[in-house]
């Protein structure tokens, strides 16, 4: 039996992710503990380069869709691959905090390059039926990633930071550059169908009587309610996410009085239950009205940062990393799904491109904001209290982005 070229672009892009996310996204906070430690810099100092890779991320994400619409994904991953291991090479040679800035740009130019929003595009052309349980899918190769992000930990403490952050950037080019080679634009270019479905006869009478909704524009889209909703709703969410990213591990160790290795561990089970999240949206992904689904998981990574910020032992811990890690892995495929749905595939990765415009206050404000106050405060719980608020309000803006008016 033929298996859908579609899945084999949902395997290869889940390995992309596997790859960005055991080496940086979360990786990121064991990094940020050690470079505190050894180079006596600030978390607000060393969080700041998060931020920057969320601007740069936002600042080429218009760019970056225009591209894959135009060109298509394959190539665009490929360079990525290619910039992300030499950008880890460089950050194993910094020195001064000027020069790890600068290569974390080029690690974040490599990684917007074959993030999850540029592999969705391409099986948001390949799949529509079963879009939402395709881009679950994809997202286990972030939620696999994450549960060895121990390794990364284990190699900072026996090879050092350097070796670490070099091997890094060897091992994501050789096993990157051929994995993106199986990324592949539009089933029409290949023979192929969406779904992989024969196209149903045409018929004419039917379809006078209930005509398709067409594809947006990136202009239509901007037009539509739904489209800064939902921007706004991610943009809260990913206050809670990249809060968590890159200051659990540092808020674990320094203010709950934990080892590094238990840090990871805690933080590890993040992971653990965004595999599950990822899991439960495979299940129901295409069942239910994705906008409630989104509601729902604002209240569990409000919840769930709360009970870390608060936590008064080992069981709190467990539950807050598996909570937040639920609503993450179920939510975070529905917010290009449910673009899609709205919005058509024409335009989709100019449209999620300049979502990211939206995006980048949550990637920013979170980390910065947290960092900001564990300086001033010198404990992390005044900040994670803040942004667990806004990720909990954050749930009225899903709950208001209904779909644009079918138009003809």
């Amino acid at each position: 039996m033929k298996v859908f070229y579609g899945w084999r672009i949902v395997v290869a892009g889940g390995a992309l992710q596997f790859l960005q996310s055991l080496l940086l996204n979360q990786s990121f906070g064991v990094y940020l503990a050690v470079l505190v430690e050894d180079r006596g810099w600030s978390k607000t100092a060393v969080a700041g380069a998060a931020a920057l890779k969320s601007t740069e991320v936002a600042i080429l994400g218009p760019v970056l869709g225009w591209a894959v619409d135009r060109f298509g994904s394959q190539g665009i991953a490929r360079v990525g691959i290619v910039t992300f291991g030499i950008g880890f090479m460089l950050l194993s040679q910094i020195d001064t905090l000027a020069g790890f800035y600068a290569a974390f740009v080029v690690v974040a130019l490599g990684a917007s390059m074959f993030s999850n929003s540029i592999v969705g595009v391409a099986i948001i052309h390949w799949f529509e039926k079963r879009r939402a349980r395709a881009l679950s899918a994809l997202q286990f190769g972030s939620a696999v990633g994450g549960l060895f992000v121990f390794l990364v930990a284990a190699s900072i403490q026996a090879y050092g930071w350097r070796a670490t952050a070099f091997g890094s950037g060897v091992i994501a080019i050789l096993i990157g550059w051929p994995v993106a080679r199986v990324i592949r634009s539009r089933p029409e270019d290949h023979g192929e169908t969406v779904d992989g479905v024969p196209p149903a006869p045409r018929d004419d009478t039917r379809h006078a009587k209930a005509p398709l909704q067409r594809s947006l524009s990136a202009r239509e889209a901007l037009r539509t309610s739904a489209f800064w909703l939902m921007g706004f709703g991610h943009a809260f969410a990913l206050l809670a996410v990249t809060a968590v990213n890159v200051h659990a591990v540092a808020h674990i160790k320094e203010g709950l009085g934990y080892s590094l290795s238990m840090a990871t561990l805690v933080f590890t089970l993040v992971t653990v239950g965004q595999f599950g999240g990822v899991m439960l949206g495979w299940v129901i992904g295409d069942r239910f009205q994705k906008r409630l689904v989104a509601a729902a998981c604002m209240l569990m990574h409000s919840a769930g940062l709360l009970m870390l910020t608060y936590a008064t032992g080992p069981v709190i811990l467990v539950v807050s990393a598996l909570v937040h890690g639920i609503a993450w892995g179920l939510r975070g495929p529905f917010m290009q799904a449910m673009r899609a749905d709205y919005f058509g595939r024409s335009s989709i990765g100019m449209i999620i491109g300049l979502s990211s415009l939206i995006m980048v206050i949550g990637q920013i404000g979170g980390p910065i904001l947290a960092a900001v106050f564990a300086d001033w405060t010198g404990n992390y719980r005044m900040g994670f209290t803040i942004l667990a608020v806004l990720a909990g309000l954050g749930s009225l803006f899903f709950l208001m982005a209904k779909p644009p008016r079918p138009t003809t």
